[in-house]
């Protein structure tokens, strides 16, 4: 495969030869740059990590015991003969768009992001480019966000709803990003907030970095319906359906996630209650967010990757394809591990 001046696409990730580094790999390499903590981009057995100093102590409370750097936002690193920055995605707390610039040629690699503000992220920032790689997990007309109020104020009243009958509501959210944004988002005088413990080592690492978070309370022995009748459980997605939730007794489950937009995944996944709540940007922020950056050359991945392309190219976008480890373009949520 012909290598790209600023970027190579290989089976190990996107390569920068100028720099002799990796983005994302999905493979050990010697060097990587993350663009934050979730699974499908941080991943074990690197040489070496660079990541934004934000995103590092979760990525480091994930593997563990890593040779790892942080750098500042927009703070410049010449790596070889390349000169890379990171920028916010607004994905989740942390999370960056990689600028790397080689004899004047800019390409930006997007990692995961989003476009509305969630009052906790860093915002998302248009970084000027000539090549863009955008992922498009949600990369179909039919996804389109409600504004986060909107969704806010519908888990507060589905809360409300089941403290009235009795019963405890128990939200499944991923642990990093999707479950603190709730919390940030959510009224703390409604009542008391509890986490599974994979939700609060997550939450309680953000809050020590100052991130503003509400107090919560872990889910630990002797807590159950009777001890906390009618509160709210944030957990990850799926704890719902494990031994782990008996304590609860008849409680109400729901799920916060964009895949949530599909009547058929939410149905199969037996989600019950579905709030529509990504932390991606959905088709207009796709779009608006590609527009942004100037680039008229952008390649996607991550999610529905061919029907995204042949829409930029019928748009006059020069368009390509980064085939990944991840796959999503059956639309299957267990493929997008961070939604």
């Amino acid at each position: 495969m012909p290598r790209d001046p600023v970027l190579a696409f290989t089976d190990r990730g996107l390569y920068c030869p100028a720099g002799d580094f990796h983005i994302d790999p999905w493979r050990p390499v010697a060097r990587a740059l993350v663009t934050h903590g979730h699974s499908d981009h941080a991943r074990p057995g690197m040489g070496a990590y660079l990541a934004t100093a934000a995103a590092l102590p979760v990525i480091r409370h994930r593997l563990g015991g890593i040779t790892a750097e942080g750098l500042a936002w927009g703070e410049v690193r010449r790596i070889g003969d390349a000169r890379v920055s990171f920028h916010p995605a607004g994905h989740v707390p942390g999370s960056a768009q990689i600028r790397v610039e080689v004899a004047g040629e800019v390409w930006v690699v997007s990692g995961d992001y989003k476009l509305e503000p969630d009052g906790l992220s860093e915002a998302w920032e248009p970084v000027a480019c000539h090549c863009f790689v955008s992922e498009c997990t949600f990369g179909l007309p039919v996804f389109r966000w409600r504004p986060q109020a909107g969704v806010m104020a519908a888990i507060t009243a589905w809360w409300r709803a089941n403290r009235a009958a009795g019963r405890v509501s128990v939200l499944g959210a991923y642990a990093l990003g999707k479950a603190q944004r709730i919390l940030a988002g959510l009224d703390p005088a409604e009542g008391p907030v509890l986490t599974h413990g994979a939700v609060e080592e997550v939450t309680a690492i953000l809050r020590a970095q100052g991130y503003r978070l509400p107090p919560t309370l872990r889910v630990g022995e002797g807590m159950d319906a009777r001890s906390h009748p009618g509160a709210l459980v944030i957990a990850p997605p799926g704890a719902a359906a494990t031994p782990w939730a008996r304590r609860w007794g008849d409680f109400a489950a729901a799920t916060a996630s964009g895949w949530m937009q599909l009547r058929g995944i939410r149905r199969r996944r037996g989600a019950g209650t579905g709030f529509v709540l990504s932390d991606h940007a959905d088709w207009p922020g796709l779009n608006a967010a590609i527009r942004a950056t100037g680039a008229q050359r952008v390649f996607v991945t991550h999610g529905y990757t061919t029907a995204f392309r042949r829409w930029l190219e019928d748009e006059g976008y020069e368009a390509g394809i980064v085939r990944t480890a991840w796959t999503g373009e059956a639309g299957d949520p267990a493929a997008a591990p961070a939604d």
